[in-house]
Formats: C-alpha cells, structure tokens, sequence
C-alpha cells in the first residue's frame, strides 16, 4: 500500500525562482519566518501566512522561492516541521499536521541548485522523518502508517521508506508491529535497507 501521491508542480515551482517583494507574501499577509536551518553554506527558511506559504534558500546556492504546497492543504507549520540532512546531495524535509495525517515535502540540493522533489509524503501514524536507509549516502523520507483494517483504529504500525535518488523510489515497507515502539530506532525510526520488503506484501 503506498501513501505518498504524485504532483508534478510546474517548472518554476520544481526550479525555485529568485524572489521579489511580492513573492515574499503569503496569502492577503506578509510571510513570517517560523523554522530557519544552516545546510551547508545555505540557510533554509519556512515561512508561512494565511493559508499558504514558501520555503526560501539562501546562501552559495542562490536565493530561491518555493510554494509551500501542504500549507494550502492545511498543515500545521511549527518550529519543528524543517529537517535537513546536509550532504553531497542534501535534504530538507517540511512537514506538519494535517487533520489525523502528517504531510511533507521535499527540496533536494544537487550540485549546488535547489529543486522540489516531486512526491509529497504523508505518514497516518504521526512521523515524517529523514534518514539513509540503503547506505546510498543520500537521506530517504521515512513515514509510519497505521497497518489496521479499513475504517478500524489499531496500534499495529509499520514503517515506509521513499528514496529521493535513483530509479525506484518506494524502497519498501517494513513488517507490521504491534505498536510504533517496536519501530526500528524508534522514536526517530531508522530502518535498514535488510528490513524492508515490498509494501504489497
């Protein structure tokens, strides 16, 4: 069962775009920085308004404006919604509550330009995280889903792992739980690429 759901944004939100006053607005308000981190020589920002946002880069990459997509689909921007994990090919994961989901999304850093990965992310069991499952020095999105009946709650969790790079992106599922502190290295779950296995399986 796979959870993440495509959107191809269009070329100037994939690329980023030098920003201008205007650009700076979130919504009928201005931005206001809510989570800021140091990626390297770049500093990445989350900014939000009413109803919408944006995730600026700045720093030896350029400055670049980018939609902050989950914003206008109601998440929850907080200063714990910006991960990164500084690299060769860095990463930075923006994620927040959205009803009973956590949403995220992704911009990659690849010989120096910032673009958006082009698969938001959504966990039904309350964790979007960052780390390299398959040792490819890469970090992958990591999301638990709830493993219950349709329409039915349960405690039984498992764990999916998207990578960013390469030509397969869902990297697999690990095998269902009684509860999420069974998890691999839970609380931040970090699975090894020997412990996934087909999500359909």
């Amino acid at each position: 069962m796979v959870f993440a759901w495509s959107l191809r944004p269009d070329d100037t939100a994939e690329r980023g775009v030098s920003p201008t006053q205007d650009e700076l607005r979130c919504g009928t308000t201005a931005c206001q920085v809510v989570v800021t981190a140091d990626v390297g020589r770049d500093t990445v920002a989350v900014l939000v308004g009413q109803g919408s946002g944006r995730i600026s880069t700045n720093g030896a990459s350029g400055r670049n404006i980018f939609e902050l997509t989950i914003a206008a689909d109601g998440a929850v921007i907080s200063d714990g919604s910006l991960e990164c994990v500084d690299a060769e090919v860095a990463v930075c994961l923006v994620r927040g509550p959205a009803g009973a989901e956590v949403v995220g999304e992704v911009l990659v850093r690849r010989s120096g330009a910032w673009t958006r990965a082009q698969v938001p992310y959504v966990s039904t069991a309350g964790h979007l995280g960052l780390h390299d499952a398959d040792g490819d020095g890469v970090a992958d999105v990591v999301a638990v889903q709830r493993a219950c009946e349709p329409g039915v709650d349960c405690a039984r969790r498992f764990a999916q792992v998207f990578s960013l790079v390469g030509p397969k992106i869902d990297l697999g599922c690990t095998t269902p739980v009684p509860d999420q502190t069974h998890l691999p290295g839970w609380p931040t779950v970090q699975p090894s690429i020997t412990q996934l296995h087909p999500c359909d399986q």
